[in-house]
């Protein structure tokens, strides 16, 4: 299910205490508020600390072209801060840099198997700046989470993989 058709993109997709109402919450909504309040506190709880590591693949579909960025959930969070200071500085011509993070991204693919998830997480979007110009970004993540605990963490993720087009 895309958020983009959501009528409200603040709306969780999901239902309510399901494991995907779960994993949105942590990887839209939690993430989304904390990248446009650029704070992280709001999502730190939400990484495994003790197992994360993080794989930037480049923009490129060829594993060879990946690599190890994020070796811990501080590398991550270090860049993390700095990509939502410059996300906040975008000028957006005509929607809120909240709403637009929320409607931006979609779970394409989730699955679900003994404690463990994989999210195919799809982010899209082409709005006008104030300039004339315009804000684009056509990416994909895929994020992996153990249930510790009781809860979803995130313990791992290979990211900034480009997309083929928006329904890829």
């Amino acid at each position: 299910m895309t958020n983009a058709a959501s009528a409200d993109p603040f709306a969780n997709p999901y239902s309510a205490g399901a494991d995907r109402g779960e994993l949105w919450e942590i990887l839209i909504a939690r993430d989304s508020d904390a990248f446009v309040a650029a704070d992280w506190s709001v999502c730190d709880g939400d990484f495994a600390h003790d197992r994360f590591e993080g794989i930037t693949a480049n923009g490129s579909f060829n594993p060879i072209d990946w690599a190890l960025r994020y070796p811990t959930v501080a590398s991550y969070r270090d860049d993390w801060l700095q990509m939502a200071e410059r996300y906040l500085q975008v000028p957006l011509a005509a929607t809120p840099h909240r709403e637009l993070l929320y409607r931006m991204q979609s779970f394409a693919k989730v699955e679900i198997a003994d404690g463990r998830a994989i999210v195919w997480k799809q982010f899209w979007a082409d709005e006008p700046l104030t300039g004339g110009e315009r804000y684009q970004l056509s990416a994909q993540s895929v994020y992996r989470l153990h249930h510790i605990n009781g809860k979803w963490k995130i313990v791992g993720f290979v990211g900034y993989l480009p997309m083929e087009s928006r329904n890829a």
